[in-house]
């Protein structure tokens, strides 16, 4: 089962505030509720096991070896794993994936295999096994190359120097580009990566031979440059409703002079930009929850009701869960933390937890399939859908909330940080580990207090309603 619709963003280092890097994703399903767990894998050793996918059947054997990695899988597994996001480790993190869509030209000489790899096992077997994030491309390419692609995928990787996004169009054609250090990118269910130097392979990755596939089959509609977004990906009217209008959203918000001119139907937008301000973690929690605010585009704005609803916007109701990764420029044990929203992002708070880690709280990682306010998801979901049934009444508490939170986790993490530097080995990663349950515990609460001063709140709000005479 694919992702219906996601959108990543990408941060180098040099571009964000406080010389991170970043990765990020809003995971959309199809279904408006898709539980989801957050959880933490133990390392393996001496393991002799056959990995095989309840979705395709995808069989990989797997490695003796493995790092500890966490993973944000789906509650109902008969559709694969569909683990998504984590940190190993080594402090190297992945996001799977972002489902992209090449052209019937490409496709036509190299289809998909459908028991190849999909997205449901692209978290599950690699993750585990890489050290950086260049290595996270070259272990996911040669996966491709020998079992072929089930789908097209865009995949994101990270560590604390590097930025990498891979994009699979067909069955066994990919190319991947590092995302220079001053730069950002967006990518919205479309091909997106442009031009590709083959001289760099320092910034550039590709599959054995796709230059050979291109010229073979007369690819390329270009004259002068191999551009892998013209040659493999599309350009339709469905794009300039769905796909583009977000990149158009979030360029105009971190570039807002140089994206100045561009239109939300632009088919030619850069996939990499220059942000014209250092990007901070609360600018990409605000870009992953935006529904076109202030535009007359806004969905739940006021205006034209064709304009509101003319483009698939960035937040969602069928967010399934939000992730930022984050690398910190430090070496202390603390530098990943991984970020995670459940519900519509934008009325949810994002809750940090660090990477050094070797279990989750039970709110996180023990779910049970109904709706319960002892559990992370179903808190989220539940805010989210008071918050919009009242959204003139409660976005203001809504607000306050996501900006005390802001507060409090930086906080949190601050103080973290001056104890680690204190510890080390297993030491530190059970103190890490006794924090991020304090995070949940605290994170957990406070959510739970915003909904029931909602629903007290909403009781004047019923249209069920007299107004009596004091004198009765």
């Amino acid at each position: 089962m694919r992702n219906s619709a996601c959108t990543s963003i990408m941060v180098g280092k040099k571009a964000s505030m406080d010389g991170s890097t970043f990765i990020s994703r809003n995971e959309d399903r199809v279904k408006a509720i898709e539980p989801k767990k957050f959880l933490v894998h133990p390392a393996v050793t001496g393991r002799h096991e056959t990995y095989v996918s309840p979705y395709n059947k995808l069989t990989v054997p797997l490695p003796e070896n493995a790092m500890r990695y966490s993973a944000t899988p789906s509650l109902d597994q008969s559709a694969g794993p569909n683990e998504e996001d984590g940190f190993n480790e080594a402090n190297v993190g992945e996001s799977a994936t972002e489902s992209v869509y090449a052209n019937g030209r490409v496709l036509a000489y190299d289809p998909f295999v459908k028991n190849g790899l999909a997205e449901d096992s692209m978290t599950t077997l690699v993750l585990p096994y890489i050290h950086s994030a260049r290595e996270g491309v070259e272990y996911l390419g040669k996966l491709v190359a020998t079992y072929g692609a089930a789908e097209g995928n865009g995949v994101q990787f990270i560590d604390q120097n590097e930025v990498w996004y891979m994009e699979i169009a067909t069955g066994h054609q990919w190319v991947a580009v590092r995302i220079p250090d001053d730069c950002y990118a967006v990518a919205p269910n479309q091909i997106m990566i442009e031009k590709v130097d083959f001289k760099d392979p320092d910034n550039y990755m590709w599959s054995d031979g796709i230059r050979d596939f291109v010229t073979e089959h007369d690819l390329n509609p270009d004259l002068d440059q191999w551009n892998f977004r013209h040659i493999f990906g599309t350009s339709t009217k469905l794009d300039r409703h769905y796909n583009t209008p977000r990149v158009w959203f979030a360029q105009r918000y971190l570039s807002p002079n140089s994206a100045a001119n561009q239109h939300p139907e632009d088919s030619d937008m850069p996939f990499i930009r220059k942000a014209e301000r250092k990007i901070s973690v609360e600018d990409i929690e605000y870009l992953l929850g935006s529904h076109f605010n202030e535009t007359k585009y806004n969905p739940v704005g006021e205006g034209d009701p064709d304009d509101m609803r003319r483009y698939r916007s960035i937040g969602l109701c069928r967010t399934a869960q939000s992730h930022i990764l984050q690398v910190r420029p430090h070496d202390t044990g603390t530098q990943a933390i991984l970020w995670i929203a459940f519900g519509i992002p934008g009325f949810s708070a994002y809750v940090p937890f660090f990477g050094n880690a070797t279990d989750t709280d039970d709110s996180y990682s023990k779910l049970p399939k109904k709706m319960d306010f002892d559990h992370a998801f179903w808190l989220d979901e539940a805010l989210a859908e008071i918050v919009e049934s009242h959204l003139g009444e409660f976005y203001n508490d809504d607000q306050d909330f996501i900006k005390e939170m802001h507060s409090w986790t930086r906080r949190k993490i601050h103080e973290a940080d001056v104890v680690a530097t204190q510890k080390s080995g297993q030491d530190l990663t059970d103190y890490l580990t006794s924090q991020n349950h304090e995070i949940a515990q605290y994170c957990n609460n406070k959510t739970r207090e915003l909904i029931f001063k909602l629903l007290t709140k909403g009781t004047e709000l019923s249209k069920i309603n007299y107004k009596m005479d004091p004198n009765l």
